[in-house]
Protein backbone atom coordinates (compact mmCIF):
# COMPACT_ATOMS: atom_id res chain seq x y z
CA UNK A 1 0.00 0.00 0.00
CA UNK A 2 1.27 2.95 -0.55
CA UNK A 3 1.39 5.88 1.76
CA UNK A 4 2.68 9.86 1.39
CA UNK A 5 4.18 10.90 4.60
CA UNK A 6 4.84 14.24 5.39
CA UNK A 7 6.55 16.49 7.70
CA UNK A 8 8.42 19.77 8.37
CA UNK A 9 4.65 21.35 9.79
CA UNK A 10 4.59 23.75 12.79
CA UNK A 11 4.29 27.21 13.39
CA UNK A 12 6.57 30.41 12.72
CA UNK A 13 6.41 33.52 12.92
CA UNK A 14 5.89 36.11 10.05
CA UNK A 15 8.90 36.23 8.19
CA UNK A 16 10.43 32.88 9.00
CA UNK A 17 10.58 29.87 7.11
CA UNK A 18 9.84 26.34 7.48
CA UNK A 19 10.49 23.08 4.97
CA UNK A 20 8.24 21.14 4.36
CA UNK A 21 8.98 17.34 3.03
CA UNK A 22 7.38 14.02 1.85
CA UNK A 23 8.28 10.98 0.76
CA UNK A 24 6.60 8.07 -0.72
CA UNK A 25 6.29 4.14 1.01
CA UNK A 26 5.34 1.52 -0.39
CA UNK A 27 6.02 0.13 -4.01
CA UNK A 28 4.90 2.79 -6.07
CA UNK A 29 6.76 3.80 -9.96
CA UNK A 30 8.07 7.11 -10.14
CA UNK A 31 5.47 9.76 -9.86
CA UNK A 32 5.36 12.08 -13.31
CA UNK A 33 4.08 15.01 -10.66
CA UNK A 34 4.97 15.66 -7.09
CA UNK A 35 4.16 18.72 -5.17
CA UNK A 36 2.52 20.38 -2.80
CA UNK A 37 -0.87 22.33 -2.14
CA UNK A 38 -2.96 23.69 0.39
CA UNK A 39 -6.46 24.22 2.11
CA UNK A 40 -7.36 27.18 5.07
CA UNK A 41 -10.21 27.23 6.67
CA UNK A 42 -13.26 27.46 5.17
CA UNK A 43 -11.45 28.01 1.83
CA UNK A 44 -10.74 25.42 -1.16
CA UNK A 45 -7.75 23.34 -1.47
CA UNK A 46 -5.52 25.12 -4.15
CA UNK A 47 -2.04 23.87 -6.10
CA UNK A 48 1.02 25.87 -4.20
CA UNK A 49 3.73 23.86 -6.14
CA UNK A 50 4.51 21.17 -8.61
CA UNK A 51 7.26 19.99 -10.42
CA UNK A 52 7.62 16.96 -13.00
CA UNK A 53 10.17 14.25 -13.04
CA UNK A 54 11.73 16.44 -16.02
CA UNK A 55 12.18 19.62 -13.55
CA UNK A 56 9.32 21.97 -14.46
CA UNK A 57 7.96 23.70 -11.68
CA UNK A 58 4.63 25.35 -11.69
CA UNK A 59 3.98 27.40 -8.51
CA UNK A 60 0.59 29.60 -7.36
CA UNK A 61 1.66 33.33 -7.61
CA UNK A 62 1.09 34.36 -4.10
CA UNK A 63 3.98 31.88 -3.39
CA UNK A 64 6.33 32.15 -6.70
CA UNK A 65 9.17 34.60 -5.08
CA UNK A 66 9.18 32.89 -1.92
CA UNK A 67 8.80 29.09 -2.02
CA UNK A 68 11.28 26.17 -4.04
CA UNK A 69 9.91 22.94 -4.69
CA UNK A 70 12.30 20.39 -5.25
CA UNK A 71 12.34 16.62 -5.81
CA UNK A 72 14.89 13.13 -5.36
CA UNK A 73 13.90 11.32 -8.02
CA UNK A 74 15.33 7.65 -6.61
CA UNK A 75 13.92 8.43 -2.88
CA UNK A 76 10.81 9.39 -4.87
CA UNK A 77 10.80 12.88 -1.98
CA UNK A 78 9.61 15.79 -2.73
CA UNK A 79 10.34 19.20 -0.47
CA UNK A 80 8.72 23.14 -0.06
CA UNK A 81 11.06 25.20 1.39
CA UNK A 82 9.15 28.11 2.65
CA UNK A 83 10.91 31.63 3.37
CA UNK A 84 9.31 34.86 4.34
CA UNK A 85 5.92 33.10 5.53
CA UNK A 86 2.95 35.53 5.85
CA UNK A 87 0.05 34.60 7.90
CA UNK A 88 -2.38 33.74 5.05
CA UNK A 89 0.39 31.23 3.62
CA UNK A 90 -1.45 29.66 7.41
CA UNK A 91 -3.00 26.44 5.77
CA UNK A 92 -3.02 21.95 6.11
CA UNK A 93 -0.17 21.54 3.12
CA UNK A 94 -1.43 18.26 1.60
CA UNK A 95 1.52 16.56 -0.12
CA UNK A 96 0.60 14.88 -4.36
CA UNK A 97 2.16 12.68 -6.21
CA UNK A 98 0.42 11.62 -9.98
CA UNK A 99 2.01 8.81 -11.43
CA UNK A 100 2.63 8.76 -15.46
CA UNK A 101 -0.70 7.91 -17.22
CA UNK A 102 0.85 5.50 -19.19
CA UNK A 103 1.16 3.10 -15.96
CA UNK A 104 -2.29 4.14 -14.51
CA UNK A 105 -2.25 7.86 -13.64
CA UNK A 106 -3.11 7.26 -9.73
CA UNK A 107 -3.19 10.20 -7.66
CA UNK A 108 -1.95 9.83 -4.09
CA UNK A 109 -2.61 12.11 -1.38
CA UNK A 110 -1.12 12.88 2.00
CA UNK A 111 -2.52 12.92 5.28
CA UNK A 112 -1.93 17.10 5.75
CA UNK A 113 0.46 18.96 7.71
CA UNK A 114 -0.37 21.92 9.46
CA UNK A 115 1.45 25.51 8.89
CA UNK A 116 0.55 28.26 10.98
CA UNK A 117 2.16 31.65 10.43
CA UNK A 118 1.47 33.95 13.30
CA UNK A 119 1.99 37.69 12.85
Amino acid sequence: QVQLVESGGGLVQAGGSLKLSCGASGSISRPKVMGWYRQAPGKQRELVALMSSDGTTNYVHSVKDRFAISRDNAKNTVYLQMNDLKPEDTAVYYCYAQLDPFVGGTIYWGQGTQVTVSS
